[in-house]
């Protein structure tokens, strides 16, 4: 069977397989069925189990790509902003913010070098500043990822101990927010009431956290810690990486299951990457995912006896910012983000990136957290002061002769009673967690060792005169 598409056409089939089965597809098979010989114009959806769509277009529908709109930008209802469209032209949206569950998001960026990771990390800093979200951004590579985000975000630091001191503070202001939260009665985060939304972003992740860093133990710690207790205080964390295993990303289960439930974003991927997805429970088993190629240039066999006509295949148009929104409804469906920036490279500052920021001041963090944001917060702006505090961090960290010491979070641990112990790990966690999970954190905070067996008679205890209540099986949680 051939598809002829008109000039202009679109062609769209629904498969099905018979009931027991699950879908699969080869997409150079498929494409050879069909007749078509530019894979770019095929597009394919699946429903993880029977069903796919498949859609023929007389061009890649993703080639070229406009520049945002303010609107693109503002957050809806939903808290959700346009990222860029769907094969289909239909908006691709991403999460800022779950306004009916009063949660911050926690995000991941993956993709492979070129892949367009930067623009989109910039549009997403973009969108925050002009939706009051405080921002503050680490971009380990130097500073290079995206300069035009100096001055555009409240906190901006580009070595890894700058990270380290900024980690510190978010998981300070957290669980500064929710002694506040606790002593006012609330329960959850309303966005602007009193606090404004935080967002810590670590872009080039995998250099924290891969093995061998120097700061990987602790890095894991804080960001497995404002994964669990930040959620719920309005205090979002966001990896961006390169990497996409796990042992790459600070080897945490913990941190793998905070992600997996989080926004995650699939920019042009290897198949490597794509096979540590799949195990490290990032992408569905099943789902299956069109590859992206680099660029756009088809491939044409040429003879030897053909004339020599190469010079252009260099100027197709590349794939950057394409990719999967694995998190959202259609996590199987190709989309491409806006475009972003300049198109050819600039001699300095992009012009454009730094319109998306918007005239005025960026969000800062509110008065009541600065205390315990602390010494590093209340330096940022000032090199000559912060840098000295990054220098006593490596002093420290050299002192160790590499060995990460434990970080305690500020609430007091690791002693007294297992009750307080397990109570205190309960309060943190901000989420129903297993008697399993309770285990880890309670081993975690510096004091006696316990087993698995006085954790559960303990927690039986605490739920039968009411301090904790059964959240769901094998779940537990504070009692209101």
């Amino acid at each position: 069977m051939s598809v002829a598409v008109a000039a202009g056409q679109v062609v769209e089939l629904a498969l099905e397989v018979p009931q027991g089965q699950v879908i699969r597809y080869d997409l150079a098979a498929l494409c050879s069925a069909l007749g078509v010989n530019d894979p770019t114009r095929v597009a394919v959806e699946t429903d993880g189990l029977r069903r796919a769509l498949v859609t023929v277009y007389p061009s890649n529908p993703l080639a070229v790509m406009p520049p945002p709109t303010v609107a693109d930008m503002m957050m809806d209802r939903h808290g959700r902003i346009v990222v860029g469209r769907y094969h289909n032209g239909r908006p691709a949206r991403r999460r800022l913010f779950d306004p009916s569950t009063g949660s911050a998001v926690r995000a991941l960026v993956f993709g492979t070098t070129g892949a367009g990771k930067s623009r989109v990390v910039q549009y997403i800093n973009a969108a925050e500043k002009r939706n009051g979200i405080v921002t503050w951004y680490a971009d380990l590579k130097g500073g290079q990822s995206a300069p035009e985000a100096e001055g555009q975000v409240d906190w901006r630091v580009t070595t890894q101990e700058g990270a380290i001191l900024m980690l510190r503070s978010a998981v300070s202001v957290a669980e500064d927010r929710m002694r506040r939260y606790s002593a006012a009665g609330r329960n959850a985060f309303r966005l602007g009431d009193p606090d404004p939304l935080l967002s810590v972003r670590i872009d080039e992740a995998n250099r924290l956290l891969e093995r061998g860093a120097p700061y990987r133990d602790e890095a894991t710690r804080l960001v497995k810690e404002l994964g669990r207790t930040g959620r719920s205080v309005g205090v979002g964390i966001e990896l961006d990486a390169q990497a996409s295993h796990l042992e790459e990303l600070g080897g945490s289960d913990t941190l793998r299951a905070m992600l997996k439930e989080g926004e995650v974003t699939l920019l042009r991927w290897s198949s490597s990457m794509m096979r540590q997805l799949v195990a490290d429970g990032l992408l569905p088993t099943g789902e299956q995912l069109q590859p992206i190629p680099k660029t756009l240039a088809p491939r044409v066999l040429r003879s030897q006896f053909d004339p020599d006509d190469d010079e252009d295949e260099d100027d197709a148009p590349g794939t950057q910012g394409t990719g999967y929104l694995l998190s959202s409804p259609r996590p199987t469906a190709m989309m491409r983000h806006w475009r972003i920036g300049s198109i050819a490279p600039t001699p300095g500052l992009d012009p454009e990136i730094l319109e998306l920021y918007g005239p005025g001041d960026p969000p800062t963090l509110e008065v009541a957290s600065h205390a315990a944001a602390g010494e590093a917060y209340a330096v940022r702006n000032d090199p000559v002061a912060f840098e000295a505090l990054c220098a006593a961090l490596q002093a420290e960290q050299d002192g160790q002769d590499g060995q990460e010491q434990p970080v305690k979070p500020i609430s007091a641990r690791g002693g007294g009673r297992l009750e307080d112990r397990i109570l205190a790990v309960l309060a943190s966690a901000g989420e129903p967690m297993t008697a399993d999970d309770i285990l880890a954190e309670v081993l975690a905070d510096g004091g006696k060792a316990v087993k698995l067996g006085s954790v559960r008679n303990t927690l039986v205890g605490l739920a039968d005169g009411g301090v904790v209540v059964r959240a769901g099986r094998g779940l537990y949680a504070p009692a209101q």
